[in-house]
């Protein structure tokens, strides 16, 4: 058993002293009252095979990231991965991963990998063979032929060839089926805020994935493709940087979540200059995302719209060991601190389906955090992460990625 003492809990329910005991994989105790763990020295302790004093830091859930392609690195032009054999990638999938973790990130929803890249990556790291974070993945992406992401996507056009696409990644153990519902940035020639797959093989696709009880999520900037997304019952939306108040209420309606992903934008447009090497179609598009998206953060407010914390980490310039810089960048468009932990943590746990992650408590998983500093106080606290710990098991300094 593993106790961190002295320390300050903080997550949804707020902010309390408490020490936590934490027994294989899970929470055993939070307890508020000084010395019931056992204090050192006593018959209790005896139990307890580590104690770490956390006197003055904040223990806080680890983060989870609803968005990333674990095959991606941050370089400036993605596409560039097609030229690399299947062995590259999943190396660096095992690098990412590693860096996630690191950083405090136990949790990610991989939405776009080649073939079963990434939910074999899920596997090795549950049998112990990668370090990273708990893995739940799409396997490829659904989208129209020569559609946005066609260059590692499943391309299929029609009722019928969206079923059985849907039906491949099913067979590989996706945990989620993942759509390009409109244009995106990252695809030379695809328009931005158009829709792609029609409503017909939206209703067909969510259709597929929902009789086998999987959820799914549809990348969508243009108001009108989130619109077809949600009316077919798509369980979120990634992206949705033109949203517009009908879109954002229709999507409170139907209790479909929203996905931001405010660093893949900022990535780019931070980044815009020739000689970072992202292609001027790719900036473009950016910028012109980049100025409507306050608005989409307002319309959302307004309406009342799930959110949960996503970085489509990977794209350029926005690396793995970043993710925490996500919930910086949320408060910079208006949520509050604890609206971005709760993004983070709960609200992204109840949209992937993992209902024992995202608190400190007892009963729930040990994927735990040690800050610095209050989070609720200072958002940035969580890009600089004391102490790691994933299902009970401490990610030691030298282990971890800077």
């Amino acid at each position: 058993m593993l106790v961190l003492r002295g320390g300050t809990v903080v997550d949804t329910d707020g902010a309390r002293e408490a020490d936590v005991l934490i027994d294989g994989d899970r929470i055993a105790a939070v307890a508020t009252d000084s010395g019931s763990l056992g204090d050192p020295g006593s018959s209790d302790e005896a139990e307890i095979d580590e104690g770490i004093d956390v006197s003055g830091a904040y223990v806080c859930p680890g983060l989870i990231d609803a968005h990333v392609h674990l095959m991606l690195d941050g370089r400036p032009d993605p596409s560039s991965t097609t030229a690399e054999s299947d062995f590259s990638l999943a190396y660096r999938a095992a690098a990412n991963c590693r860096a996630a973790l690191s950083a405090g990130v136990t949790t990610v929803r991989d939405l776009g990998a080649p073939r079963s890249l990434a939910t074999d990556a899920g596997s090795l790291i549950d049998e112990g063979v990668v370090a990273g974070p708990r893995v739940l993945a799409c396997g490829e992406n659904v989208v129209m032929t020569g559609g946005h992401g066609n260059w590692f996507g499943r391309q299929a056009d029609g009722v019928a060839e969206v079923k059985k696409a849907v039906r491949e990644q099913l067979a590989r153990g996706a945990d989620v089926v993942k759509c390009m519902a409109t244009g995106g940035v990252l695809t030379e020639g695809a328009a931005i805020g158009a829709p792609e797959l029609d409503p017909d093989e939206l209703d067909a696709l969510v259709a597929a994935a929902s009789a086998k009880g999987v959820p799914t999520a549809a990348h969508a900037h243009g108001a009108a493709g989130m619109k077809n997304a949600v009316r077919a019952g798509i369980t979120s939306v990634e992206h949705g940087t033109f949203m517009d108040r009908e879109a954002a209420e229709l999507m409170a309606d139907r209790g479909t979540y929203w996905v931001p992903t405010a660093s893949a934008l900022r990535g780019i447009v931070d980044n815009a200059d020739a000689e970072k090497g992202i292609p001027d179609w790719a900036v473009a598009k950016a910028e012109e995302a980049a100025e409507a998206f306050a608005e989409a953060f307002t319309h959302a407010a307004a309406a009342g719209v799930p959110i949960a914390m996503g970085t489509d980490a990977g794209t350029p310039f926005n690396f793995h060991g970043d993710i925490p810089q996500e919930l910086e960048l949320m408060v910079d468009y208006g949520c509050s601190p604890a609206a971005a932990l709760a993004a983070a943590t709960v609200d992204a746990a109840s949209l992937l389906g993992v209902g024992d992650v995202g608190k400190v408590d007892e009963g729930y998983r040990a994927d735990l955090v040690v800050l610095p500093e209050n989070p609720l106080d200072d958002v940035t606290a969580w890009q600089d992460p004391r102490d790691v710990i994933k299902a009970g098991e401490r990610i030691e300094a030298d282990e971890r990625v800077h």
